[in-house]
């Protein structure tokens, strides 16, 4: 193994961090290609990493949960910032290999690791309640696994996740944009979302055709509401599959008629003319909330989810 320079490391950071030779070398012994179907784009940049770590603010004591750590890399930076991390890995070679990489790299530190082989889209149970979620997403699956995390994991309190940038932007979207729409408003509902910053396409291997953009979560209170989450999403889905039409024409179906949309929608305080991107996750709430009873089969004012 090389020798690095450690007096140049922030403090935080003391630990070495995989360059982008130990990368290849890594992924030469195991024979790994990264692959589009996975999703797989390594990050060979150390100060990429850094940045990553010191953005998501991880307190001292904290569980964090990190999705589809590959090779390692942002499984180390985690592991000099928290007490304890999760990784999730889907690809069981990976998933093999990593405790081996944390233990060469970080000695003692590794016993702070526990590594999980499986699909993080079906993950509903953990060894610990993780506190904060820090990943590199494969970018075909990111919402889903974003909107499975916050779902499944109430323990979650803040993240930062770097996603396509596209994506990124969709999930940090304020109604009234054109790129808000279901991500947007979902994602509102268990957090407020920002973006964080753009991480340049060189810092990975293989270097995707897109820059990367970090996400910033932090959980807050659903809005306040009678209809179950399940019940707003719906109305949300609705919406947003024909985001073109009026509130009124899209939601039809939804309610049992354009009339009955109408009623729901001028119950709920907003124009039937109006659409789903300029609606936020509170007014949807609304909206469910007056779905009529023949249709929801519910008490309008029935108990919360």
């Amino acid at each position: 193994m090389n020798q690095r320079d450690e007096t140049s490391r922030p403090a935080s950071l003391a630990g070495s961090l995989l360059g982008p030779v130990d990368v290849r070398a890594l992924a030469d012994q195991l024979g790994i290609r990264p692959t589009k179907t996975l999703g797989q784009n390594f990050v060979i940049d150390p100060n990429t990493i850094r940045r990553i770590v010191n953005s998501a603010r991880i307190g001292p004591g904290e569980t964090v949960l990190e999705v589809g750590p590959g090779l390692g890399s942002l499984t180390l930076g985690l592991l000099d910032a928290a007490e304890r991390v999760i990784a999730v890995e889907i690809d069981p070679v990976l998933a093999a290999k990593l405790p081996e990489t944390a233990a060469a790299w970080r000695g003692d530190g590794a016993s702070r690791l526990d590594v999980i082989q499986a699909d993080a889209l079906k993950l509903t149970t953990l060894p610990a309640p993780p506190t904060a979620v820090v990943a590199n997403l494969p970018y075909n699956v990111a919402v889903p696994v974003v909107l499975n995390l916050l779902a499944a994991f109430d323990s979650l309190q803040h993240g930062l996740v770097m996603v396509q940038e596209e994506v990124a932007d969709r999930l940090a979207a304020k109604p009234g944009s054109k790129i808000y729409g279901v991500p947007s408003v979902k994602a509102a509902w268990y957090a407020d979302v920002r973006k964080a910053g753009v991480v340049g396409r060189n810092v990975f291997w293989p270097a995707p055709t897109i820059a990367s953009g970090l996400v910033s979560l932090s959980r807050r209170e659903p809005p306040e509401t009678t209809a179950g989450r399940q019940e707003v999403f719906a109305v949300i889905d609705a919406a947003f599959a024909q985001r073109r039409k009026t509130l009124r024409a899209a939601l039809a179906a939804w309610a049992g008629s354009g009339a009955a949309a109408e009623e729901a929608l001028v119950n709920a305080g907003i124009d039937p003319k109006s659409r789903g991107e300029v609606i936020d996750v509170a007014g949807f709430a609304r909206i469910a909330e007056h779905r009529p009873r023949s249709v929801s089969g519910r008490n309008p004012a029935g108990s919360h989810e």
